[in-house]
């Protein structure tokens, strides 16, 4: 039986606007596999949103073909078989966190004491069990976007679509939640395809690295990042971990020259 869950051939995406069409992606052919944690790199304007958003049937592509999960992306929406976790955290201010990791539970009908399950299995998981609650104006920005992971895991998901979700974050806490999303993947052994602008995010993070050139968004290279599971912080500075950062670096500055 495939182990694959995210499957694309020969996709692509014309965006009709008022001007013109604008080509956000070209013959993108990927497959993701089961436990995978893929990250999407590029430049501003390469598609990798744009990719991550067919995934979740928030864009319709113009040609070519997608399944995930076997499925169409539709299908696996409603399925729910997958969490998205946005740029922003997207929390209600007004909620408290488990009010607001409850959201989705409620809209799916659950009852309450599963949801109560859920919700302090999940804060536990991303290292916020006693926030319970606390509103989101009253935890860091680190801290939002953590309560925003508990709650697209809440839904138990196969799949987490992650879009840039440290990007707004100063680095010592992206490090800090770099660290824990690595120890988040490694227990739950969920699917992530996950959208960053950092290289070394990238790297550290990562099973596969897909490096995207820009517009048309076209796959330049996919790079297999073998550092195993466990990964101290300290490993970005071991060769290995410089030699595949150098790799994707290359890959970008290539693909910007695609033209």
């Amino acid at each position: 039986m495939s182990n694959t869950v995210i499957s694309t051939k020969n996709l692509d995406l014309v965006f009709q606007t008022a001007d013109s069409p604008v080509h956000a992606l070209s013959d993108i052919n990927l497959d993701i596999e089961k436990g995978e944690f893929v990250s999407l790199i590029g430049p501003s304007g390469c598609g990798k949103t744009t990719l991550l958003r067919v995934i979740a049937d928030l864009e319709q592509p113009t040609g070519g073909e997608i399944t995930v999960n076997g499925m169409t992306p539709e299908q696996a929406r409603l399925a729910r078989a997958y969490g998205y976790v946005f740029q922003a955290a997207a929390l209600y201010p007004w909620r408290t966190i488990e009010q607001n990791i409850a959201l989705p539970l409620e809209v799916m009908g659950i009852a309450k004491a599963e949801q109560q399950k859920r919700i302090a299995e999940n804060l536990a998981l991303v290292d916020l069990a006693g926030f319970e609650k606390k509103h989101p104006w009253q935890l860091s920005g680190g801290m939002q976007q953590r309560a925003s992971i508990a709650r697209a895991l809440a839904v138990e998901p196969d799949m987490l679509l992650m879009d840039e979700p440290f990007g707004a974050l100063d680095e010592i806490v992206r490090d800090h939640l770099n660290e824990q999303l690595n120890k988040l993947w490694h227990r739950t052994q969920k699917t992530v395809v996950f959208v960053t602008h950092s290289i070394p995010e990238a790297v550290y993070l990562s099973t596969k690295i897909v490096v995207m050139s820009p517009r048309p968004g076209k796959i330049y290279d996919i790079i297999d990042c073998d550092l195993g599971d466990e990964r101290p912080l300290d490993i970005r500075e071991s060769e290995k971990f410089l030699k595949i950062a150098h790799r994707v670096r290359e890959g970008l500055k290539a693909g910007h020259a695609y033209d």
